[in-house]
């Protein structure tokens, strides 16, 4: 389990989960971290991807998300709107990966999972860990 030293600091742009999933996929494949142009230009690719596979998935993707499903789905494409658990799962679905999220725990050196996405796509392979501050910004790991 990642230690909360291992987080990587990620800009908060609006961005943030998708740059910190995107990090974390560059890492899990054994790559350098990209620089922070390439970093944003993936993470807004990778955001469309997200999108896209919203509307590939609707019927089963639809009752979780808020408020009417092609605004939602409109909004999500801006490269400022953040993201969150919907994105998180379909994140893992575009980069067929598993993905953990954690969070850090006072007085403790290991933060906890809170969540985890894409178990279809192996618990065995190496996950993407992304660290959640609590308050809607998202770091890698």
């Amino acid at each position: 389990m990642p230690r909360s030293e291992d987080s990587f600091s990620i800009t908060g742009d609006g961005r943030c989960l998708f740059r910190s999933v995107i990090h974390g996929a560059y890492l899990r494949n054994g790559k350098q971290s990209p620089s922070e142009a390439l970093q944003k230009q993936l993470a807004d690719e990778l955001r469309h991807k997200v999108a896209d596979e919203f509307v590939k998935r609707r019927s089963e993707a639809e009752w979780y998300v808020e408020g009417d499903f092609e605004k939602y789905v409109a909004e999500m494409r801006k490269p400022h709107v953040w993201g969150g658990e919907p994105e998180l799962l379909m994140c893992s679905h575009v980069l067929q990966m598993p993905i953990v999220v954690y969070m850090k725990v006072s007085n403790s050196r290991s933060p906890k999972v809170i969540a985890e996405y894409g178990r279809e796509y192996g618990r065995s392979r190496d996950p993407i860990h992304v660290l959640y501050d609590g308050h809607g910004h998202y770091d890698a790991m």
